[in-house]
């Protein structure tokens, strides 16, 4: 599962069984993310959170980054049993912009950020399997 994780919304993203192609699952309010993920794990298999990390263009944190590392704390202490990794999330917002434009999303669709965050969550996560 792939963790777009915002301040006010988190795209999340997750594999088909053979792990082949990501797939958007879901924009979640930020404020209700870890209720939302313990409820996923036990009805769904989860192996891995990849979790997006905000850097800047001289590959150093971002602002956001440390709100991030924030709600991972949160989550390794809420799930344990589930590993975290973290994968560079430059330009997937610009990515899922384009992805959207590509792919004839009408424009008032595009303007729905949590179609970015979404869009942006099977980005990382699909980046992160061709990668293994």
């Amino acid at each position: 599962m792939a963790i777009d994780y915002g301040r006010k919304r988190t795209g999340l993203a997750v594999t088909d069984p053979l792990k082949i192609i990501s797939t958007a699952l879901s924009t979640v309010e930020s404020k209700v993310l870890v209720p939302y993920l313990k409820d996923y794990v036990q009805k769904e298999a989860v192996e891995i959170f990849v979790i997006g990390m905000p850097k800047t263009l001289s590959n150093e944190d971002s602002e956001n980054a440390k709100y991030v590392k924030i709600f991972v704390e949160l989550l390794k202490k809420e799930i344990p049993t589930i590993p975290i990794v973290f994968a560079d999330e430059r330009f997937t917002s610009s990515l899922a912009k384009q992805a959207m434009i590509d792919g004839g999303m009408k424009k008032k669709d595009r303007r729905e950020k949590g179609n970015v965050d979404k869009i942006s969550a099977t980005l990382i996560l699909q980046t992160y399997m061709e990668s293994k």
